[in-house]
C-alpha cells in the first residue's frame, strides 16, 4: 500500500474550509477532477470524475479538522482532508492510499490540482465571490 500526503496553506478560516469540503453537493463547482456527484446515501456518493466513477463511503469526520473517505472503483483505496489552524490561515493536507505504485506520479498531480482548486474556491469566496459565478476551469488557468 502507497500512501501519499500533499498540503496547501488557504487564506481562510478553518470552519470555511471544512464546511466546503464537508458538502459534497458543491465538490463539482470547485472539485476539478469532479464532473458530477450524486448521493446514493448520506455519507455514500457516486462521482463521475476525471480518474473514473468511484463511489466514495464517508468513513469518519471529525468537525473542522477531518474527513474521511473509502474509494470504489477508482486508482486509490480510501482518502482524506486533514484541516489545521495556522493563525488566519488554514493547512490543508489531503491524503491518499493505493496499491499501484505505477500511479504514484499521476496521482499526487491529481492531488496537488485537487487542493489548488480547493484553495481557489476558498479564497474566491472568502473575497465575496458568488459560488454560482465560479468557474473553476478558468480559475485554475488565472492562478
Amino acid at each position: 500500500m502507497v500512501h501519499v500526503e500533499r498540503n496547501i496553506d488557504i487564506e481562510a478560516p478553518i470552519e470555511n474550509v471544512f464546511k466546503i469540503i464537508d458538502d459534497t453537493s458543491v465538490g463539482v463547482k470547485w472539485n476539478l477532477t469532479a464532473n458530477e456527484v450524486k448521493e446514493i446515501e448520506p455519507g455514500k456518493n457516486a462521482i463521475k470524475s476525471t480518474v473514473g466513477d468511484i463511489i466514495t463511503t464517508r468513513t469518519e469526520t471529525v468537525q473542522n479538522e477531518k474527513i474521511s473517505l473509502n474509494v470504489d472503483g477508482g486508482p486509490f483505496s480510501a482518502m482524506g482532508y486533514i484541516l489545521s489552524k495556522k493563525g488566519n490561515v488554514t493547512n490543508a493536507t489531503l491524503w491518499a492510499d493505493f496499491e499501484d505504485e505505477k500511479q504514484e506520479k499521476m496521482l499526487v498531480k491529481a492531488g496537488e490540482l485537487l487542493l489548488k482548486s480547493l484553495k481557489n474556491f476558498v479564497e474566491f469566496i472568502e473575497s465575496g465571490g458568488n459560488p454560482d459565478e465560479y468557474d473553476k476551469k478558468k480559475m485554475m488557468v488565472s492562478h
